[in-house]
């Protein structure tokens, strides 16, 4: 999965320190961000590349994380323009580019940067906030409210229904592949609760025998994602809710479509059915 590094080491406690020359900058525009292509790999674009021309790059920045010996970090004093050979690409090249460590950091930081620009002004009093020195966190020196990044809890559920196994897709949007029913948990309940309620609510079918598996974090939408294995509980006829999925239907184990692990935790999910070992 997206977050499995093997020997490269994630380091994401807020360590303010100034950024070095071969330090990385993240720059994102709306769904896109700067890289540097070179067939099937991308880089970053580094503060040493962007002093050459501007060289108060180094007075204002934003500490995100580390990734081994590099540090990641927004620049406020950055432009494409500053890094030579880059281009701005849909951050969806995480999912068919290497190396991995470079995509775990784009969708980081792409979450970063999202959290960062909605958390410009207090939501109590509507003024300015600014960065605390010690943590990240927002803090708004009028009515000392704070605000830390926002994490959203979210179930991936593999139905299982003897040997098959329900797959569905999304509606709308650009989504063409096959999924596991998935959604975000509600105030109030457990995680259990929400696997029952989701597929209830999406394709109409009551489970039973809820089994935790793994969890993943997923940057694109702020969430912590948990995945739980269940069984059929009663009738397997499907009753869609289409302003949610396009379609949902059983697969024969041997059928799905899929057989190599990606960087999500659904298709592990869905994969490890196909080989017996859910």
């Amino acid at each position: 999965m997206i977050q499995d590094l093997e020997n490269h080491c994630y380091r994401n406690e807020y360590q303010p320190v100034p950024p070095k020359g071969n330090d990385c900058i993240l720059y994102f525009e709306d769904r896109h961000v700067l890289v540097r292509l070179s067939g099937g790999s991308f880089s970053f674009p580094t503060f040493a590349e962007a002093e050459k021309n501007c060289p108060e790059i180094y007075d204002s920045y934003t500490y995100l994380f580390s990734i081994d010996n590099t540090c990641y970090y927004f620049a406020s004093a950055f432009h494409p323009d500053l890094a030579e050979g880059c281009t701005m690409e849909d951050i969806i090249i995480f999912r068919n580019l290497e190396p991995q460590k470079n995509c775990f950091a784009l969708i980081t930081g792409y979450q970063l940067s999202q959290w960062y620009s909605i958390r410009k002004y207090c939501g109590r009093c509507g003024h300015p906030m600014v960065p605390d020195t010690n943590e990240r966190m927002m803090y708004c020196p009028n009515c000392k409210n704070t605000e830390y990044p926002k994490i959203s809890p979210a179930v991936i559920v593999g139905v299982r229904n003897g040997n098959r196994l329900l797959l569905s897709k999304y509606a709308g949007g650009t989504a063409r592949r096959y999924a596991l029913i998935a959604g975000f948990a509600e105030i109030g309940e457990t995680l259990e609760e929400t696997v029952k309620r989701e597929v209830m609510e999406e394709v109409g079918l009551k489970v039973k025998n809820i089994q935790y598996y793994k969890s993943q974090p997923w940057s694109l939408t702020s969430s912590l994602l948990m995945g739980f294995y269940c069984d059929l509980d009663g009738s397997d006829s499907i009753t869609l809710d289409e302003d949610e999925l396009s379609v949902a239907e059983w697969f024969e184990r041997e059928e799905i479509p899929y057989d190599e692990y990606d960087v999500s935790l659904t298709r592990e999910m869905m994969i490890n059915f196909k080989k017996g070992l859910s």
